[in-house]
């Protein structure tokens, strides 16, 4: 394994610009998936695990722009949906853990969702429970393909507002479940929801969207469901040091 070897009592000077955060990038990029409206983000962080996820998107059919470093514009309003089933997405979604956030925007704004199983970074034994338990519980019904390890989440009749309580306070859990109710009807209730700064920040846009979300920063959320998705201008990842 390499090490680092840091030798102190050095005085330290000079600046340098943070880029935004990963595990914020990858909620966010996946909220535009809820409107046709033109969604503008700044500093987008120069990553592997984003660059794949923009690709993605990419290629489900959103139009994306590159306006400048760390500046994009999505327009999420000629989706290709049967792009979700083809073999091309079970190998690019299979690939980066994140891909799982798009399921929540694509199950509220079209009824459906499919999501290969999930890789990524290999830090341990991380649940998708919390996932797909919140959207049974908005009223999607969920089947799993083990020989081709792929998830479909389907709500026919559309999604229902609902009381429920995380058996896990998970991050992208809750961010992919705020996102389905976001454009469920009725009001959703989140118990032991994630509070982090990612999903503060996630809460933040939407809300900048015409979204409803009350408790912010703790682990109650009130989401008011049945609301328009409008234009976002400018959203700006917050940057960590």
């Amino acid at each position: 394994m390499g090490s680092f070897r840091i030798e102190g009592g050095c005085k330290l000077q000079g600046e340098i610009i943070p880029q935004g955060a990963k595990n914020e990038a990858l909620q966010i990029l996946c909220a535009v998936l809820l409107t046709d409206e033109e969604v503008l983000i700044n500093n987008v962080p120069d990553i592997r695990d984003v660059n794949k996820l923009i690709e993605i998107l990419g290629n489900l059919g959103v139009t994306v722009q590159k306006l400048g470093k760390g500046a994009y514009s999505f327009k999420s309003d000629n989706l290709d949906l049967d792009y979700l089933e083809s073999e091309r997405f079970k190998e690019e979604g299979s690939a980066l853990r994140g891909s799982i956030m798009i399921v929540g925007p694509l199950l509220s704004r079209f009824g459906k969702g499919f999501i290969p199983q999930p890789g990524g970074d290999k830090i341990g034994r991380r649940r998708l429970d919390t996932h797909f338990e919140g959207f049974i519980k908005l009223g999607a019904t969920f089947r799993y393909n083990k020989e081709e390890c792929f998830y479909g989440v389907e709500a026919a009749n559309g999604l229902k507002g609902t009381y429920m309580l995380l058996d896990q306070a998970s991050v992208t859990g809750t961010a992919n479940i705020l996102m389905a109710a976001v454009l469920a009807e009725g009001t959703t209730t989140i118990y032991n929801a994630a509070c982090e700064p990612y999903l503060q920040q996630l809460c933040k846009m939407l809300v900048s969207m015409g979204a409803k979300i009350n408790g912010i920063g703790s682990n109650l959320l009130t989401v008011e469901g049945s609301f328009v998705l409008t234009w976002l201008s400018a959203q700006n990842l917050t940057r960590h040091d």
